[in-house]
């Protein structure tokens, strides 16, 4: 018999140092690992208080939280080296209804359409009707001819209409270098249809029906009518040039539901990316409605809502900035404003802005009747400073205006024009002596109410504007605001504004950098069904003039010689 062979007992196998329980490539990588771990370590101890964005695409400049979903497209939108196209594509029963419910109420109601940018199909996105007194003619008008349109954003007096195919009065006379003097130019007066989808300003919104959604960063592109709307995208060109925040924008082969091709400049629509991206420094954007007042009505911040539009910040900012500086604007007198201003806006910043309006000859500024501007208030600082927007009077008025002259949509310094330099009847001039067709400093004169009817004022006063009314109809007797006008007629800051206008002007003009731009800008223009070589050709050197009368007319003012 065998022999009992006790049984072997099982090894107990050694226990495993620690590093032998991590991964093979984390031990053979260890050194890497303990590295980043310091270093995330350090950043939670020196950066642990601080705010953190999520950016939503690998472009530094895109900043938009909401932002869930990005569409990249297959080329930058703002790329002006290739030929854009934009197509978009809705039923005609939406259109239809659209259409139907602003001739019948003024509402601008969304429709679902499908957008095609530059090749990328972005399904469902909102579609609306955009303007205000633009889109006048579409009301109560069965025909579907809009005629000639006033520009975004102004309200027209009560009992004054522009009929259809509207022609210019004769007084209306063309200044050297510039448009006709009442209509602000070929720039703010376009033709709308009913009929032509595609000569309608819209909004398009890559956000409205699917949340959260945006295109390279944008939610929401604003389709200019016109073409090619060349003083526009001047005007947004040279304001970027300057330093100052503007919009981008970008030209594009356009056509609605296959129609026949239109050359359209497109602009991003400022949104809570926008906002977020437009300074270095974190702040709060306002835009101001086309019926806005630039006054203190009382502390109860819902008065404000309509008229104040908060563009970022919901639920950590509110109105209280712009309601706590209206009431203190409104209440203080000549010598706390010269005193006072700097502690609530960016002096140098708004100096640059109003020069920058009158060079540029906009009838439709913050002051214009459609107050188109943004307030931007900087949580550091806590000063105001002032973004221009809608631009599409720019560069279309008279070109002989002088730094000191009210631009008006009925040209500076002359058709339809208040003096800047003019003294209210009864007050004493605070400035130098005339120049440049005003007082400096002095108190701008109200310009008198034109009758409707075409008849002359009873008073005594000529009808600002000439025949028929026209420019005080449409001039500066529906603007104003007094930020601007208090600033423009206090001696303690005429210094400052024409030292901003002699450097901008310096930078922009007289250098030539203005006609570099629109070299630039000509070359990003493409042709359409709709814009021929030659009526492109035709409109670059209309703008060459322009420019050039703007530059020798600005050369021998006494600004510019300091």
């Amino acid at each position: 018999m065998g022999e009992n062979v006790a049984p072997t007992p099982t090894a107990t196998p050694p226990r495993k140092r620690l590093v032998h329980r991590l991964p093979t490539p984390l031990r053979q990588h260890w050194k890497l690992a303990a590295t980043f771990i310091a270093f995330v370590a350090v950043l939670a101890i020196v950066f642990g208080d601080s705010r953190v964005r999520p950016y939503i695409t690998g472009d530094a400049t895109v900043i938009a939280s909401q932002v869930t979903e990005n569409v990249t497209g297959t080329v930058d939108f703002f790329d002006t080296s290739v030929e854009h196209t934009f197509e978009v594509e809705f039923t005609q029963a939406d259109y239809d209804k659209m259409i139907e419910a602003y001739e019948t109420d003024g509402d601008k109601e969304w429709i679902t359409a499908d957008l095609t940018i530059d090749g990328t199909l972005v399904a469902d996105v909102g579609v609306r009707l955009k303007g205000n007194s633009t889109l006048r003619g579409l009301q109560n008008n069965t025909s579907g001819e809009g005629g000639m349109q006033p520009p975004e954003g102004m309200e027209l007096p009560d009992g004054v209409e522009l009929p259809d195919g509207m022609e210019l009065p004769d007084a209306a006379a063309t200044t050297e270098g510039g448009a006709p003097g009442g209509m602000g130019g070929r720039g703010g007066m376009v033709t709308l249809s009913a009929d032509d989808p595609a000569s309608l300003p819209l909004l398009i919104s890559f956000d409205k029906y699917v949340s959260g959604r945006a295109y390279q960063g944008m939610t929401q592109l604003s389709v200019r009518p016109g073409s090619p709307v060349l003083n526009e995208a001047m005007a947004l060109s040279l304001t970027a040039e300057s330093g100052q925040p503007t919009q981008r924008y970008s030209y594009a082969v356009y056509s609605v539901n296959g129609s026949e091709t239109q050359t359209r400049l497109i602009l991003e629509h400022p949104d809570d990316g926008y906002a977020n991206s437009l300074f270095d420094s974190d702040g709060v954007l306002y835009k101001a409605d086309a019926n806005s007042s630039f006054t203190y009505q009382g502390d109860d911040q819902t008065t404000y809502v309509d008229q104040f539009k908060q563009i970022n910040g919901e639920g950590s900012q509110d109105l209280q900035p712009i309601i706590s500086f209206l009431k203190w604007l409104d209440s203080a007198s000549d010598e706390q404003f010269d005193a006072e201003l700097a502690d609530w806006v960016d002096v140098d910043s708004f100096a640059r802005y109003v020069a920058t309006q009158n060079l540029l000859v906009n009838s439709d500024d913050m002051a214009g009747p459609g107050k188109n501007y943004y307030l931007w208030y900087d949580l550091d600082s806590k000063k105001i400073s002032v973004v221009s927007w809608d631009l599409n009077l720019a560069l279309s008025g008279n070109s002989e205006a002088g730094p000191h002259d009210s631009i008006s949509m009925g040209g500076g310094g002359g058709f339809g024009a208040a003096q800047q330099g003019a003294t209210t009847e009864g007050a004493e001039p605070q400035g130098a002596a005339p120049q440049g067709g005003g007082a400096r400093g002095g108190r701008m004169r109200p310009q008198a109410a034109a009758p409707t009817d075409g008849t002359a004022p009873t008073d005594g006063t000529a009808a600002a504007g000439g025949a028929g009314g026209m420019g005080g109809g449409m001039g500066g007797g529906m603007g104003g605001n007094q930020l601007k006008e208090r600033f423009l007629a206090s001696t303690a800051f005429t210094e400052t504004y024409d030292s901003a206008y002699r450097e901008l002007y310096e930078q922009l003009f007289s250098s030539g950098r203005a006609l570099e731009v629109l070299d630039d800008v000509a070359a990003s223009i493409p042709l359409s069904d709709g814009l021929t070589e030659q009526a492109l050709a035709t409109e670059v050197e209309t703008m060459r003039a322009r420019l050039q009368a703007r530059t020798d007319a600005l050369a021998d003012d006494p600004v510019m010689a300091g």
